[in-house]
């Protein structure tokens, strides 16, 4: 009877060790997942910002040359005297000494850059056309205003009216430049997207063809290596550069 009775408390003691191992097993388990499941996130996270600083750097890296004749139109168009006028050419002349040195340092943006220039060119020759306009509408109404003086009215409306008619038809004119240079903006953006996407293109292919000879370059010297052992001959590797 002694001997059972030891033997059953035997019994429980290895039962109750067991079930203890198997709560510390699955709190182990538990804590490997909660563990495995932090690490995630934390990694998620961290691609995450890492993405989100690369495209917030591209957003601010990337530059905006159109914009410069876009803001010289502006000015030329805001424009009431000779004066605003020099001041609106003064601006365009600098944006494009500032585009010729950008165009020597930024050469992936060659396009951009050239059509801003020109669009700037185009700008400081309208501004001198705008110069003589206002200089013969200054001469025109102080004609108007002597034959208004020698009463002279009918004369005197005529001139004011074709005052006017030159003034609308200037500025249709001048809301046509800033369509012109969106439309020059638009077509170098298209062409310097295309030439990056080719040169992105010509560097993956770099790639391939790199990776393909050494591919051919380690099968030709395992080859040399077992023809060694079999005495046989070895052909030439062939690198597929089709990618």
């Amino acid at each position: 009877m002694a001997i059972q009775a030891v033997s059953g408390v035997g019994r429980e003691e290895q039962q109750s060790e067991e079930a203890a191992l198997s709560l510390l097993a699955q709190s182990l388990r538990k804590q490997d997942e909660h563990s495995t499941s932090l690490a995630e996130m934390i990694r998620d996270a961290k691609e995450k910002a890492d993405a989100q600083r690369e495209r917030f750097k591209l957003a601010k890296t990337t530059p905006r040359y159109g914009d410069a004749p876009l803001e010289a139109y502006a000015r030329l168009s805001r424009a009431r005297n000779q004066a605003e006028v020099s001041s609106a050419a003064g601006y365009a002349r600098r944006r494009i000494a500032q585009l010729q040195a950008a165009q020597r340092s930024d050469p992936d943006h060659a396009d951009q850059i050239r059509a801003a220039i020109g669009q700037l060119q185009k700008a400081v020759g309208r501004a001198g056309k705008k110069k003589l306009e206002l200089n013969r509408e200054q001469l025109a109404r102080a004609r108007q205003k002597r034959m208004a003086q020698n009463n002279r009215n009918r004369e005197a409306q005529r001139v004011r009216r074709e005052v006017q008619r030159k003034q609308t038809m200037r500025k249709i004119r001048e809301s046509g430049y800033f369509r012109e240079t969106e439309i020059a903006n638009r077509f170098a953006n298209q062409l310097t997207a295309t030439k990056m996407e080719l040169k992105a293109q010509a560097e993956q292919l770099g790639v391939s063809a790199q990776a393909s000879m050494e591919a051919a370059v380690q099968g030709y010297s395992s080859a040399v290596e077992t023809a060694q052992v079999a005495d046989v001959p070895v052909s030439a590797p062939q690198v597929d550069v089709q990618a």
